[in-house]
């Protein structure tokens, strides 16, 4: 199976990187807690897929419960990071409320082939 469909099919570890990502860029560290406030979701889910991710090798998690993403993981968040900010810049640039845009491109970010997200790209960074 190629990378693409492996990708595809982890949507909420996907969400889960990107938000480690985000929230590490804004705030310096993160915490499962963290990620539980920012998501509004319970902390045992955010736990458990903490546990996941770690497993597959995509972060680490330390005595003091800091959460960092590996290589690995870092390679998926940010190029869901670059997905979500090019999409909603495009969406904003077609007349597409900040809102609106954003949520959008949150759902769009996982389900579009790597070509299509290209051509976008080349076409909204012109």
């Amino acid at each position: 199976m190629d990378r693409w469909c492996v990708m595809k099919i982890q949507e909420s570890g996907e969400n889960y990187l990107e938000t480690i990502l985000v929230l590490k860029n804004k705030n310096g560290s993160v915490r499962s807690i963290d990620i539980a406030n920012e998501l509004n979701f319970s902390k045992p889910s955010v736990s458990n897929a903490m546990a996941i991710l770690k497993k597959a090798n995509h972060i680490t998690i330390d005595n003091l419960g800091q959460i960092s993403l590996t290589q690995s993981g870092r390679e998926i968040a940010e190029g869901i990071y670059e997905r979500h900010k090019i999409l909603t810049e495009y969406l904003v640039d077609l007349g597409v409320c900040m809102e609106t845009a954003s949520a959008d491109a949150c759902r769009i970010e996982h389900v579009i082939s790597p070509e299509t997200f290209e051509k976008i790209k080349i076409h909204a960074l012109k």
